[in-house]
């Protein structure tokens, strides 16, 4: 059964953040694209903007995608963990703990997941366990 429980969350969480990704790529599931993300980057100290939005959504679509194939499972812990370290640092951090005022709580749960699922292994419905 933990097999399965591995699996559920890392599907769930890996292509959330993978969607995440695509929002900044591509404008995709309401989000607003690199230029804008970009912009947005620019005016909270990222920069160059544009380039760092468009590493910013490599690294949620290959992080989530990593994850959530259970391939390299540490790696793609990594890129979620590095991330959202990112995003409290640069956007949720000073709004205090909870979401509903735009804090880390968000961030927070995918770091202890990403975190906790690097530590256990990505369980025995991975391409971890099939491949090494």
């Amino acid at each position: 059964m933990a097999a399965w429980g591995l699996l559920v969350i890392r599907l769930v969480v890996g292509l959330t953040f993978a969607g995440h990704g695509t929002q900044k790529l591509f404008g995709w599931f309401g989000g607003h694209g690199p230029k804008a993300t970009g912009g947005f980057f620019e005016s909270i100290g990222i920069k160059p903007g544009l380039l760092m939005a468009v590493l910013a959504g490599l690294a949620e679509i290959g992080g989530g995608l990593l994850f959530a194939a259970g391939l390299f499972t540490e790696a793609g812990a990594a890129l979620i963990v590095l991330t959202m370290l990112i995003a409290i640092v640069k956007v949720h951090g000073k709004n205090g703990y909870w979401v509903t005022s735009g804090g880390i709580e968000y961030n927070v749960l995918l770091l202890a997941i990403a975190i906790g699922v690097a530590l256990v292994g990505a369980g025995d419905y991975s391409l971890d366990k099939a491949l090494f």
